[in-house]
């Protein structure tokens, strides 16, 4: 019950720059979480974008990352895998942290009271974490904290090299060098947070009272009080079914590789050797640009007025005539495949019935289908001549 444990410490964290666990669902494989939806990116796409941030601009990102790490950690809550892809961005332009705690969920801190995953991005991984002697996750997240400072100032990263234990020997001797542009207080506090020891490391206290970090400080504005409700923690993980969510199977269409598209061309279809009736085809292709279950709407609307039962499932339809013909109800089987994301083939065939009828069916429905067709058999035949 850790992971249950962590997901309701998660439910109880609301602070301005934290994404928000709104709730926790379950269905009898999967645990849902309903979080906060960010939509101003990722913090390191203004370095990428435009490049090393001014010091007051880095600072408040700093400031705001700051504030969100010492909340969580007040509540026993580590990240343990601060790095650019978990910096968000809100409409305002407020720094949002993401995945806090979930990177710790599956860990148990030992007898020592040390956690001992190696985890995280190599780069922002503070010493002790990889040299599997146990961690404290306070002092590592200040640790990726401090690299993350280093990149908003310099627009790259302290701690670079290709050969990764090359890397892990100048990250554990903390060998880095401050561009010169940056000052003297900034350095300064980059040096006391990106220290290999984390018994003489600055603390989140200590940090606070630094006087580069504190210029403009604003602390954080909680908004209202919210009621903590750990009912829906509960119930995703019961046993019991009544308390589970249904998950719904987004089916996609079968996809058809280029093999299949070849075998399918006139000139290496070996059934067409073995067909009796060499004038009338028994089944016929269009491709499409519309998605697919448009496609299969489309193609239930034409063929219900011409008579047919309809039945479907998922990208599949047989389509029934109720009226019997020359050789008794004619059936045509049609499927949808997937060529490439915006780009279907639709297979109509001939399952039962006369085929001069299946013929003289399939030209009433294309005419229906004139605003759904891309291509039909014949144009890519056709195409192919010239």
């Amino acid at each position: 019950m850790q992971i249950k444990r962590e997901i309701a410490t998660m439910k109880l964290i609301k602070h301005p720059n934290v994404v928000r666990l709104y709730e926790v669902m379950g269905s009898k494989t999967k645990i849902f979480l309903v979080l906060e939806y960010v939509t101003g990116g990722e913090l390191f796409d203004k370095i990428v974008n435009h490049g090393r941030m001014r010091e007051d601009e880095a600072r408040r990102y700093f400031q705001q990352l700051i504030n969100a790490v010492d909340y969580c950690h007040s509540r026993g809550v580590y990240h343990r895998d601060l790095k650019p892809e978990n910096l968000l961005l809100d409409a305002f332009g407020n720094l949002k942290v993401s995945d806090f705690g979930l990177s710790a969920l599956s860990q148990q801190v030992r007898d020592d009271g040390l956690l001992h995953t190696t985890c995280g991005t190599p780069n922002y991984v503070a010493p002790e974490v990889l040299n599997d002697r146990g961690y404290d996750g306070a002092t590592a997240d200040l640790w990726s904290c401090g690299v993350i400072l280093f990149v908003l100032l310099a627009g790259y990263l302290p701690f670079e090299d290709s050969n990764l234990m090359t890397l892990y020997k100048k990250i554990s001797a903390a060998e880095f060098t401050c561009p010169s542009w940056l000052t003297f207080g900034a350095m300064r506090l980059l040096a006391r947070i990106l220290d290999p020891n984390p018994m003489t490391r600055i603390t989140i206290p200590e940090i606070l009272e630094d006087e580069w970090f504190k210029k403009g400080y604003k602390p954080p504005v909680f908004g209202e009080k919210y009621d903590a409700n750990l009912d829906d923690v509960d119930a995703a993980f019961k046993d019991s079914e009544e308390h589970h969510v249904t998950e719904k199977k987004e089916d996609q269409p079968a996809a058809m590789n280029a093999f299949e598209l070849i075998s399918m061309s006139k000139g290496l279809n070996l059934g067409n050797l073995f067909d009796i009736e060499q004038e009338f085809k028994r089944e016929t292709r269009f491709t499409s640009k519309c998605p697919a279950n448009e496609i299969i709407s489309k193609i239930e609307e034409a063929a219900k007025p011409l008579g047919f039962n309809v039945q479907r499932k998922n990208y599949k339809m047989r389509l029934q005539n109720m009226k019997a013909g020359r050789k008794g109800n004619l059936n045509v089987a049609t499927e949808v495949f997937q060529v490439a994301p915006s780009l279907h083939m639709v297979e109509v065939r001939k399952a039962k019935g006369d085929t001069l009828e299946f013929h003289k069916f399939y030209k009433t429905l294309s005419s229906s289908l004139k605003d759904v067709v891309w291509k039909s058999e014949e144009d890519m035949q056709d195409n192919a001549a010239k």
